[in-house]
């Protein structure tokens, strides 16, 4: 289990804990936290699960791949330094802790 933060765009922040294996996508969409809409259900087919990683997570995390870099440029307001999809993110217990904003809307 890693302890995660999900940051609404309006400041509020739900703490869960999710389990090793699913991803941040999943964790989001368990807990019903608002901002996070996973329209294609986590197959890298759309950027509705994007997140602003905390820039103190941003080196822990696995190197972005080509597919997810692509389905960012769909993103709303993306940032080429935090800017991830959370569909692509597997929860270990390297990522407890970590936290995680949402954008104003998802597109």
């Amino acid at each position: 289990m890693a302890k995660i933060t999900y940051i609404e765009h309006n400041g509020t922040k739900h703490e869960v804990e999710v389990a090793t294996g699913l991803t941040v996508m999943e964790g989001a969409r368990d807990n019903s936290i608002p901002g996070i809409e996973a329209d294609c259900g986590g197959a890298c087919a759309c950027s509705t699960c994007h997140v602003y990683v905390d820039p103190a997570w941003v080196e822990k995390l696995p190197a972005i791949d080509p597919m997810e870099e692509d389905m960012l440029e769909f993103a709303y307001e993306p940032d080429t330094a935090r800017s991830r999809l959370t569909c692509q993110l597997k929860v270990t217990d390297a990522l407890d802790g970590l936290v995680v904003q949402m954008p104003e809307k998802q597109i």
